[in-house]
């Protein structure tokens, strides 16, 4: 048996470590946390001291008997959790559940997973650092009290199933005024002035007017101005410049980059990250420092004079401006500086690539440039067009490295012809564009990430889930928006006239960016009229640093708790009492038919048009909004054509043909077919014919592509690709075959591999009682019985796991029919 017993969080983490210690050292993982609060109560002593009530769940049970019994065992017992809060109130719950004595447990952390960091860390143990449990308990239970009192509320006022969060719902609030930020505003049109030049040599280059004119009369004005004008270079000035590069990486920063130049999702970025870390290859992922070390800097130099040459080496250090960051821990860097590069998978590559060329530069000398600019004049008028352009001398950091930007109107200056003052230049042409101002752009999840650090709301650890979990309950979407077409004048000065053009752009146009729901927005209004103080930003920010000052020592954590508590609960017991419902109920207009009013509301199954009133003697109509209908958006004209449906088109083959609308958007029913419309396109505009093209290509798409064992095959195209059907089993095609002409044997060959992929994944099957265990998705197994499924723990033992306890685990599970039989006992 192993003298000492190390603790981790996670069994990858486990593995790293295992390599750099002897066999007097066993590893084993908690899996995360290994107690919490309950889920199905508030768990916390709000009418005492505040006191949390932690229990171990079920699936831990066995997990933390295991540990404690090798920790009876061991002689010490070292508790190497994250070195995050959440990692020390994990190795506090550890001490607490083990029953671990103060004199045999040691905590050690680690910035990276490596032997010296490692080693380094069992050399210079500590004690549990209890400030950082209580921050970690203060965030825990403030968000706990949130969510517990506020979700009813808004089950009651609003929606059933509904749910808030202290963070998460601030971050909705941010997503819901940049959306009507840009539904409300106004774009103002002016006149950019362009032109191009030719200098004595034939070289061509572009200049613009440094401010545009108001009105399309004023640019007209200034194009017949400059007919027959002679051009020249009035002023031409080099000057030197230079860039510096980004800091090392910190949590945000990370997932901002990573979203940007490889098309990232947050939560993706810290998943993949932590892979990373897990495998010793990046230091911890979880950071708001831009810190590096001494040794990293010095291993930085060491490599970038070895690969680049001297002249490109600067050490630097950078200060952390975030709001509560911790000097102590280091930026996101990689563990060897020597490792250019990784070969674990796809997603891990990129992003290490990435973190290895952002240290790599912040310690790289400045880029040098050569900045010129150029102002032209003429013979006709005042005005001034200017040209800049850039010329690198020297590329220092830019020879690894750029940060991306996500400025979208940013013009790159690029590289002028060499030109001297008074040179005559030639004008090709001057156009003068109708421009208009923008809206503010919507939010991605990288650029909410830097408002939300901006505002101090939130930290490394909150980011990600935030995000994940206004997405997952509904209030946000990566949406969609088509966007309009708009009409914009051009002006052209060629040839010495002056003629007009109307050219079309789309505005207005977006994809992939964070949009509220309707749902979201209802939400967000109700919460911000009456919890105006849990939804301030200034708030939310304080209570980080709250936060702050406990993991510091400078608070208590019950008073932070305390202090909140006063206030909010009598709040939600107001609003319990006295708040109006909310439904988003708006006025489209009024119905031509009957004169009554016409609403868009949220309902019980969603958002739908009413007309009438519900105090009405006669009932009032509904109708459900399109699945690409939204309840800010629509309009009367649009409102008014959901009642024309369910609407009969005509017959096809002696069978009505209708037209209407379902849950899933709208659709044509023939007989027992069910075809759904093209996205975006109007039901009320279907036809006879079009819908007859919908049936026939629905047939087509349904029609057998051929047999096996006497059973038919179909084919289509799904949300995770193309496939095929057969005897009710769904089998994804790969780009192995060729899908728009999949032969016999392609078909025979693909059913047999989805037979024998079901065969192996069966680990158990006591056919005697119905019972099997299968391999299910990252890892772990399930016990099924008809259509009863249980995912057995991560700890379980699979190969030991009896028929006996799986038939106990599936019986736990069955839900118990009730009795239909009458009570004959007496009253």
């Amino acid at each position: 048996m192993a003298k000492n017993l190390v603790i981790v969080e996670s069994p990858a983490k486990a593995k790293t470590i295992e390599k750099f210690l002897g066999k007097d050292f066993q590893v084993e993982s908690s899996f995360g946390h290994i107690a919490d609060l309950p889920s199905k109560e508030l768990g916390v002593d709000v009418d005492g001291n505040f006191e949390p009530k932690y229990i171990v769940s079920s699936d831990k049970k066995s997990v933390v008997k295991k540990l404690k019994d090798l920790a009876k065992k061991a002689e010490t017992v070292w508790l190497a959790s994250d070195e995050d809060r959440e990692g020390e109130a994990i190795a506090w719950h550890l001490a607490e559940q083990l029953k671990l004595k103060d004199e045999n447990t040691k905590r050690i952390v680690f910035n990276s997973i490596t032997k010296n960091a490692i080693l380094k860390a069992i050399e210079n143990p500590r004690s549990i650092n209890y400030d950082l449990v209580d921050a970690q308990q203060a965030r825990r239970v403030l968000d706990r009290i949130v969510g517990y009192e506020l979700s009813p509320v808004l089950w009651r006022k609003v929606k059933a199933g509904l749910s808030a969060g202290r963070v998460q719902s601030v971050a909705v609030r941010l997503i819901v005024e940049r959306e009507r930020e840009i539904e409300n505003f106004t774009p103002v049109a002016s006149y950019r002035i362009d032109a191009e030049f030719e200098n004595t040599d034939g070289k061509k280059f572009k200049a613009k007017l440094p401010k545009n004119f108001d009105t399309k009369e004023e640019a007209e004005a200034f194009l017949n101005s400059c007919l027959s004008a002679d051009f020249k270079v009035a002023d031409l000035q080099k000057k030197p410049a230079k860039k510096s590069p980004a800091a090392p990486f910190t949590t945000s920063t990370l997932q901002q980059e990573a979203s940007r130049k490889l098309g990232f999702p947050v939560a993706k970025t810290m998943m993949v990250a932590q892979r990373l870390y897990e495998a010793g290859l990046i230091t911890y992922m979880r950071t708001d420092s831009v810190n590096l070390s001494g040794e990293a800097i010095d291993a930085a130099k060491e490599e970038i004079v070895k690969s680049y040459g001297k002249e490109y080496s600067k050490p630097r250090n950078f200060n952390t401006k975030a709001k509560g960051a911790q000097e102590a821990h280091e930026a996101i860097r990689p563990t060897n500086m020597e490792q250019h590069e990784v070969s674990v998978d796809f997603d891990q590559n990129r992003l290490y690539s990435l973190i290895w060329k952002r240290t790599l530069a912040s310690q790289m000398s400045d880029a040098k440039l050569e900045r010129t600019n150029v102002k032209i004049s003429n013979n006709k008028n005042d005005k001034q067009f200017t040209a800049n352009g850039e010329v690198i001398t020297f590329e220092g950091f830019l020879k690894v490295y750029l940060e991306g930007t996500d400025d979208e109107d940013v013009e790159q200056d690029g590289m002028l012809p060499a030109m001297k003052i008074n040179e005559t230049l030639i004008n090709d042409y001057i156009t003068a564009t109708e421009r208009y101002t923008r809206p503010p752009a919507r939010y991605t999840e990288a650029s909410l990430v830097k408002r939300l650090e901006e505002l101090g709301i939130g930290r490394p650890s909150t980011y990600a889930p935030t995000i994940s979990t206004v997405q997952r309950r509904g209030y946000v979407e990566r949406g969609t928006a088509d966007g309009v077409e708009r009409d914009y004048s051009q002006l052209v000065l060629k040839e010495n006239s002056v003629s007009e053009k109307i050219l079309t752009e789309k505005v207005g146009a977006d994809k992939g960016k964070l949009m509220p729901t309707d749902i979201g927005n209802i939400v967000n209004d109700f919460l911000v009229e009456n919890f105006s103080k849990v939804l301030d930003y200034g708030f939310t920010a304080k209570v980080e640093s709250d936060f702050d000052h406990i993991a510091d020592g400078k608070e208590n954590w019950t008073s932070v708790i305390k202090d909140f508590y006063k206030d909010f609960h009598p709040t939600v017991k107001d609003v319990e009492q006295n708040a109006e419902r909310a439904s988003g109920q708006r006025l489209l207009g009024e119905d031509p038919e009957t004169g009554k009013n016409v609403y868009v509301r949220l309902g019980r199954y969603g958002a739908m048009i009413q007309i009438g009133e519900a105090s009405d003697e006669e009932k009032p109509k509904f109708a459900s909004l399109q699945a690409d209908q939204n309840m800010s958006t629509i309009t009367f004209e649009e409102a008014m054509d959901l009642f024309k449906l369910p609407k009969t088109i005509g017959t096809y083959e002696g069978e009505e043909v209708v037209v209407s609308n379902g849950r899933y958007g709208p659709f044509v029913k023939f007989g027992k077919m069910y075809v759904s419309l093209d996205k975006g396109e109007n039901p009320m505009s279907v036809d006879t014919d079009r819908a007859i093209e919908l049936i026939e290509a629905k047939r087509k798409a349904d029609a057998p592509i051929g047999y096996y064992e006497e059973l038919p095959i179909q084919k289509g195209v799904g949300r995770f690709g193309p496939f095929i059907k057969w005897n009710s089993i769904f089998i994804n095609v790969n780009k192995k075959y060729d899908f728009d002409n999949l032969s016999q044997s392609d078909l025979e060959e693909l059913i047999e591999d989805k037979k024998k992929k079901e065969r192996e994944k069966v680990i158990h099957n006591w056919e005697d009682v119905g019972v099997r265990v299968e391999k299910a998705r990252w890892g772990r197994f399930n016990i099924i019985k008809g259509k009863v499924k249980v995912e057995l723990p991560k700890t379980t033992e699979i190969e030991k796991l009896s028929k006996e306890e799986a038939v106990k685990m599936i019986e736990e599970k069955t839900p118990k029919k009730k009795s239909t039989r009458k009570s004959t006992k007496k009253k």
